[in-house]
């Protein structure tokens, strides 16, 4: 896809992405705070986000590091930013900045950081090696990456199952092993061998079950429709009727998902952390 192409998706997503910022951010919430652990963000750090999306993450960095630290959100998206800027005014944060870049094209200085973290983008980048490539440049000897991304399709049936409708209907073969999807860098080791491929060290890696826990499966659908610039962009060029109808038995699968007190959608993450050596 087309660096354009994928600006024009996110930007079409953001506005939805940061209505439902406050609840994908409660939802992995578990591994926010292992990618920053395993990052060995500290008070006065600098930090670099990568795909910051709407920045429910990038502030949780930014408290971590304090006044005398700073955090630096990056997103294709300009719209994405402006929701990080104003969450960041809101909170009261004055240690958050942001550049618009798309991750494999980065341009910031060289070893200027202590760390980076990226969370749920590294997956989507049509080169992820250029984009650690990219983070590598970036921290200094020493400094860790963390990454969280999704593991396979079948721990994340409720994402895996609508994925495969909407592809169905656009008449679109799934991702080849090595491209961008959502689960492209979840299976066992593939995580693993692309930090030390990028000359990374001493990979540490942390596996967490997240069910997606909301009140009714038809909200659960509103999320993904609005917010999920992935599954938006299967259908995004399709003729309407089709479009409704993919949809449709998306909510219908959706529905499976129903218990008594909700819906409860399964899903699991992969964090991944390793060092640039000294």
């Amino acid at each position: 896809m087309r660096q354009a192409d994928v600006r024009k998706q996110w930007e079409g997503a953001a506005p939805g992405w940061a209505k439902w910022e406050t609840t994908v951010a409660g939802w992995i919430e578990p591994a926010t705070i292992a990618m920053l652990v395993m990052a060995d963000i500290a008070p006065g750090a600098r930090v670099l986000d990568l795909a910051s999306g709407a920045g429910s993450q990038t502030l949780s960095a930014a408290r971590e590091v304090g006044a005398h630290g700073h955090v630096l959100a990056s997103d294709i998206s300009e719209t994405m930013l402006r929701h990080v800027r104003e969450r960041a005014r809101a909170a009261g944060l004055t240690n958050v900045g942001t550049l618009a870049s798309a991750a494999e094209d980065l341009d910031v200085e060289r070893e200027s950081f202590d760390a980076a973290i990226c969370r749920l983008g590294l997956m989507l980048f049509a080169e992820p090696a250029m984009a650690l490539a990219a983070l590598r440049r970036a921290v200094k000897p020493g400094g860790k990456v963390a990454v969280v991304v999704f593991t396979t399709p079948q721990s994340n049936a409720f994402m895996a199952k609508p994925m495969q409708i909407l592809l169905r209907h656009a008449g679109k073969a799934p991702p080849s092993p090595g491209q961008p999807g959502i689960f492209s860098l979840g299976a066992s080791g593939v995580i693993e061998r692309l930090f030390t491929d990028c000359g990374f060290v001493g990979v540490e890696q942390r596996t967490f079950a997240i069910p997606l826990r909301m009140a009714s499966a038809a909200q659960a659908l509103e999320m993904m429709r609005e917010a999920f610039g992935a599954y938006r962009a299967v259908v995004g060029d399709v003729p309407e009727a089709v479009r409704l109808a993919a949809w449709a038995e998306v909510a219908a699968m959706l529905e499976t998902f129903e218990t008594a007190t909700g819906f409860e959608g399964p899903a699991e993450v992969l964090v991944a952390a390793a060092s640039k050596p000294a």
